[in-house]
């Protein structure tokens, strides 16, 4: 899976673009905190893995801004649970 994540601040959600395809990752942001909502993928990019590289993509670029991360929406929670990686990050 190749793309590059990027943040939209003004709609407060994190985009991967996949074949033409938009995938979403919203997101509330608070002093010191980001929750991450909720994660929309397109049926056309289900079983692809975009949902995976969105939320990483979204982990890394939280890590750098110093923020702590809840996660309400059950996709990222699942992936934050198999991925310690990011351990540090969840508040």
């Amino acid at each position: 899976m190749t793309g590059t994540v990027r943040d939209n601040a003004a709609q407060h959600r994190f985009e991967l673009e996949t074949d033409g395809h938009p995938a979403y990752l919203y997101y509330r942001l608070e002093p010191g905190v980001i929750t991450l909502v909720h994660t929309e993928v397109p049926p056309e990019l289900g079983g692809r893995g975009v949902g995976s590289t969105l939320v990483r993509g979204a982990l890394e670029a939280i890590r750098p801004k110093g923020l702590k991360v809840v996660a309400t929406c059950p996709f990222v929670a699942a992936y934050t649970g198999k991925h310690p990686e990011f351990n540090d990050l969840i508040a």
